[in-house]
C-alpha cells in the first residue's frame, strides 16, 4: 500500500525532538497550501519552511514567505520574477521563477513536501519531490488520476512515503493503518452530494455556475467545487483510491453523506466497519499528513454527535449525476483513460464556468472525448511522465474541438 511505503518508526519525516520538520509547500497560496501554513504558524518550533511556491499571486506568496521565514519563494509565471524580487527585497529570501524553478524547489532538501499545486501543472514538481525518497503529502489529484501507475512506480523506486491529503483518502489511510490487505472487504468514500443533491434532472439542465459554486459544507477552489456539484470529484477520488490502497475496483464504492462528518468507511471480512469522522475542515487531514505517525494540534471544531443528532447516507444517483458513471468506466478501462477523463473534465469545467457549456453537458463532453481518444489509439499504456503529458495535451485539444458541437 503506497501511503506506508516509507515504513516510518519514531518520525516519518526524519525530523525529531531535536529539530523541526523541514517543509516545502508547493501551491502555497491555494486552499490546501494556505491551510498547511496556517497549521505551521499555529505550531511554532515544529516546522522549518524551506520553500513556498505559487503560480501568479506574487504579493500573497511574498507575504507568506516572509511570515514563515522561508528560504526560497518561487513564482510559476516567469514574467512576474521582478515583482517577486521587489516584494522580497531586503529579506534574504531567494526569489525564483518559471516552471524549471518549481521543479527545483521540489528538489530542495526537505523532510516533507506538501504537493498542493492544482491541475496538470503540479505533475512535474510532485514527481520531482517523489524522486527524493522523502515524505510527499499529496493533494494534487493528477499524479494518481492521470499518472497513477507511473507515479506509484516512482514512489516505490525512490522509497518515498506517500500520504494522502484528501479528506476521504486520509480517512481511509487512518482506518486501514496496520490492516492485512487480505482482510479488507470494501472501501467506501463519502460524498456530500454538493449543492444539487436534491435537484431533479430537469432543474440541473439550467443550473448556473453561481449556483454550483455554493457548496453546503466545504470551502474549496472553483474547479473542485464544480467537481463536487457534478460528483466527478468522487469518481476521481475512486481512481486515486485504486492506486493508493491494496484493493481492486470492485472493492471501491461511494455513498452520499450530506453532513460530511464520516469521510470514509472501511469494511472488513469479519463484519467490522471502521469509519473516520471529523468536522469538514481540511486542516484535519493536512495535520495527519504532516505529523503522522504522531498527532498535532489543529484549530478545528470538536465533533459533538449529540448536537448533530443524526447522520444520514444515501446511494448516489448516476442518472442525475452521470459524471460519476463516466469516471467509474474510465477507472475500469484503465491505462490512460483516466488521464483523458481528467484533462477533458478540466476543459469542460472551465467552459461551464465561462457559461459556454451547460451543467449536464460537462459529463457528456468528457465521455465524448474519451470515446474519440480511444478511437485514435490514445487510450493506451503509459511508461513515463512524458507519455502522460502528451496524452493530457491531446485530450485537451480533443475536448476543445468538441465544445463547438454543444
Amino acid at each position: 500500500m503506497a501511503p506506508v511505503s516509507g515504513g516510518p518508526t519514531e518520525s516519518a519525516t526524519g525530523a525529531g525532538p531535536d529539530r523541526p520538520c523541514r517543509l516545502t509547500v508547493l501551491g502555497a497560496t491555494g486552499s490546501i497550501g494556505s491551510s498547511t501554513l496556517d497549521l505551521v504558524g499555529r505550531n511554532p518550533g515544529l516546522f522549518e519552511v524551506v520553500a513556498v511556491t505559487a503560480q501568479s499571486n506574487v504579493q500573497e506568496l511574498a507575504a507568506l514567505a516572509k511570515l514563515h521565514r522561508a528560504k526560497a519563494a518561487v513564482i510559476g509565471d516567469a514574467t512576474l520574477f521582478k515583482a517577486l524580487v521587489d516584494a522580497l527585497a531586503g529579506t534574504g529570501i531567494t526569489a525564483m521563477a518559471g516552471d524549471a524553478a518549481l521543479v527545483e524547489s521540489a528538489l530542495m532538501p526537505a523532510d516533507c513536501v506538501m504537493a498542493a499545486i492544482v491541475g496538470a501543472a503540479g505533475l512535474k514538481p510532485t514527481f520531482a519531490a517523489a524522486g527524493q525518497g522523502r515524505r510527499v503529502a499529496l493533494a494534487n489529484k493528477e499524479c494518481l488520476v492521470s499518472a497513477g501507475d507511473v507515479f506509484t512506480s516512482a514512489i516505490a523506486k525512490s522509497g518515498a512515503e506517500l500520504l494522502p491529503v484528501d479528506s476521504e483518502h486520509s480517512a481511509a489511510f487512518q482506518a486501514l493503518a496496520g490492516a492485512d490487505p487480505k482482510a479488507i472487504d470494501k472501501i467506501v468514500l463519502t460524498a456530500s452530494g454538493g449543492p444539487f443533491r436534491t435537484w431533479t434532472r430537469a432543474q440541473l439542465e439550467s443550473a448556473t455556475p453561481d449556483q454550483a459554486l455554493k457548496h453546503p459544507n466545504w470551502s474549496m477552489g472553483a474547479k473542485v467545487t464544480i467537481d463536487s456539484a457534478t460528483l466527478m470529484n468522487k469518481g476521481l477520488e475512486l481512481i486515486e483510491a485504486f492506486h493508493l490502497f491494496p484493493v481492486g475496483v470492485d472493492a471501491l464504492d461511494c455513498v452520499v453523506h450530506p453532513q460530511s462528518i464520516v469521510h470514509c468507511l472501511v469494511s472488513y471480512k469479519d463484519g467490522s466497519v471502521l469509519a473516520q469522522m471529523a468536522p469538514p475542515d481540511m486542516r484535519t487531514p493536512i495535520a495527519v499528513a504532516l505529523a503522522w505517525p504522531r498527532r498535532m494540534a489543529a484549530p478545528t471544531d470538536k465533533l459533538d454527535l449529540t448536537r448533530l443528532g443524526s447522520l444520514t447516507f444515501e446511494a448516489p444517483d448516476e442518472a442525475r449525476f452521470p459524471a460519476l458513471r463516466v469516471a467509474k468506466a474510465a477507472m475500469r478501462r484503465g491505462e490512460t483513460a483516466p488521464a483523458v477523463l481528467n484533462a477533458a473534465n478540466e476543459i469542460a469545467v472551465a467552459a461551464f464556468l465561462e457559461r459556454r457549456l451547460k451543467f449536464l453537458d460537462i459529463a457528456s463532453l468528457v465521455e465524448d472525448t474519451i470515446e474519440i481518444a480511444e478511437k485514435q489509439g490514445a487510450v493506451c499504456a503509459a511508461t513515463c511522465l512524458d507519455d502522460i503529458l502528451a496524452i493530457d495535451a491531446l485530450a485537451r485539444r480533443l475536448a476543445v474541438a468538441q465544445l463547438s458541437s454543444y
